[in-house]
């Protein structure tokens, strides 16, 4: 349930395919080294059937008042259907709704920044390519 999230929410909507589900998983949990860091994504993964299928506006409407997070991340049918795996990063503050899509190997970047309001939604929105997936900022 997401009140009982402690870190940002990575929800499962898509529950056809449990292989990907687990990459995403694993993917997101793996370590990303860059100059000499180590970043991790601190986030609480959410798979509870009450989800499936759920569109944004949904789980917009059943996230508890007391979740205390800046944006939650959905795993829905593109999110699995694709070999990159893109998932929905969702804000919910400035811009309650909005949506990126981003690879699972950024979302340490995007939690980390977001959670200590290093870096704002809106910059890794607009830092998307042209298939509109955030994969990095460039150089």
């Amino acid at each position: 349930m997401f009140s009982s999230t402690e870190n940002p929410a990575v929800i499962r909507t898509d529950f056809e395919n449990q292989e990907a589900w687990e990459t995403i998983c694993r993917l997101i949990r793996a370590p990303v080294h860059e100059g000499g860091n180590v970043f991790h994504a601190y986030v609480d993964f959410v798979e509870d059937v009450q989800y499936r299928d759920q569109p944004v506006a949904e789980l917009l409407r059943v996230l508890p008042y007391d979740y205390k997070h800046s944006f939650l991340i959905v795993v829905d049918s593109e999110s699995v259907s694709r070999t990159d795996f893109p998932l929905l990063v969702v804000d919910l503050i400035k811009s309650r709704g909005r949506g990126f899509r981003t690879v699972p190997a950024m979302v340490q970047s995007i939690e980390n920044n977001l959670s200590i309001a290093n870096m704002g939604f809106e910059e890794f929105a607009e830092a998307v390519d042209r298939d509109r997936v955030f994969r990095g900022f460039r150089s």
